[in-house]
């Protein structure tokens, strides 16, 4: 096995698990020593979860502000403490909306918003996680954030459920999407199951599936499902780079863009570019402009 595995694996976590619980348990299979995530996944949900190992850590500034595409499944009439299937029922109503109102009222979601995170979350307030606060019967006032609903799509409507297409900023709460829009739509509501589709370019198709007990992860399979580092950033245009160039760029030095570099004509100053050499990825860098000269300057190096 490569002893220092680099780039990003995708795992299709299932529910039961947390998201801490597969990222542990992928660090010690693959004996790993630095290895993050592009965004947390509550335990009962499942899907993409992307896995950026070593090197590929250095990625996650460049890839976590990327939108996600979850598939969800809302129970109308029914309201939970945690807005999700896993907390008490809090209220019900019997009268739910005819089918055509929740189309209708969904798609009302769509732009951005003001959304208040769930009591029940991650979030830290003063030192503590929010959701141990909320065990503790403290209440909190959570402040309002800004978030997007990009694209929302109602694929079903079997009343008391609905199942639709979400894709959105980060930093949305999609259970206190189904709860705001039952909310809306007077009846209440609360998330059955969540499934995410996407994180920026990583997609279920990519995606390894891991039983309930990650630790029993098959390990040559995992390191096959493994992105190398210079196909984990397909947002960002490409500068190729002789070997020459590659060891003072790797130390931070900026390098000019001459003769047929300055050919570049699509590259606009302060854009992020990543600049590869063989199929290695070198740095990502900002194309900066002076008044006699155009250079790069790497904003992250990576090591081979």
């Amino acid at each position: 096995m490569n002893p220092k595995p680099q780039g990003i694996i995708v795992i299709d976590k299932p529910a039961g698990p947390s998201s801490f619980g597969v990222v542990k348990a992928v660090r010690r299979l693959l004996k790993v020593k630095k290895i993050g995530h592009l965004g947390t996944l509550d335990p009962f949900a499942v899907g993409v979860l992307p896995l950026c190992l070593n090197e590929a850590t250095k990625l996650v500034p460049f890839l976590i502000d990327a939108p996600k595409t979850y598939r969800a499944t809302i129970v109308l009439g029914t309201e939970t403490n945690t807005q999700d299937s896993t907390g008490e029922v809090i209220a019900h109503c019997p009268q739910l909306p005819a089918p055509e109102e929740v189309y209708r009222v969904a798609a009302t979601f769509i732009g951005e918003q003001w959304q208040t995170p769930p009591l029940f979350s991650a979030l830290h307030y003063q030192g503590q996680r929010l959701y141990q606060l909320a065990r503790q019967g403290t209440l909190i006032d959570i402040p309002a954030r800004r978030i997007s609903i990009l694209d929302l799509s109602v694929e079903s409507v079997n009343l008391p459920e609905l199942i639709m297409t979400v894709t959105c900023s980060k930093g949305t709460y999609i259970r206190t999407l189904a709860a705001d829009i039952g909310s809306r739509l007077g009846c209440g509501a609360h998330l059955k199951a969540l499934q995410r589709q996407r994180v920026g370019p990583f997609t279920l198709d990519q995606a390894i599936c891991l039983s309930s007990n990650p630790d029993e992860a098959d390990v040559p399979g995992l390191l096959d499902h493994l992105i190398p580092l210079v196909d984990c950033l397909p947002h960002l245009p490409t500068l190729e780079v002789d070997s020459g160039m590659t060891a003072k760029l790797r130390q931070g030095q900026s390098m000019l863009l001459d003769g047929k570099l300055m050919e570049m004509t699509w590259a606009r100053p302060e854009e992020r570019l990543k600049v590869v050499c063989e199929r290695s990825l070198i740095a990502v860098a900002e194309v900066r402009d002076s008044v006699s000269a155009r250079k790069v300057q790497p904003v992250r190096v990576f090591n081979p």
